[in-house]
């Protein structure tokens, strides 16, 4: 069984409410520096083996369920099954990136 993480991040010209409100809070206890953007992620488990065309399908889906891609962006990378890898491949499949 293969696993697919869909990461989804607000388009860099997007505001970032979320992200702003943690990055007030981090500042507040004492964490300069640091600047924070909210997502999600999303992890997919595929029956079977992952194929292109499994994949194709995970970007449709991410398109049209995952992500609003007016403002957001995102991108898919293959995970390790194995729970205890952290390595994760990058499928270099991005979309709803500013253009």
């Amino acid at each position: 069984m293969a696993r697919v993480v869909v990461n989804v991040m607000p388009k860099p010209e997007i505001l970032d409410p979320q992200g702003k409100a943690v990055t007030g809070a981090l500042q507040r206890l004492g964490f300069t520096g640091l600047t924070v953007r909210q997502g999600k992620r999303f992890e997919i488990e595929v029956d079977g083996e992952l194929t292109d065309q499994r994949r194709a399908d995970i970007a449709k889906a991410a398109e049209t369920l995952l992500a609003n891609t007016v403002i957001e962006a995102f991108e898919i990378t293959d995970s390790a099954t194995d729970p205890s890898s952290d390595a994760e491949s990058s499928v270099a499949e991005t979309a709803g990136a500013a253009q």
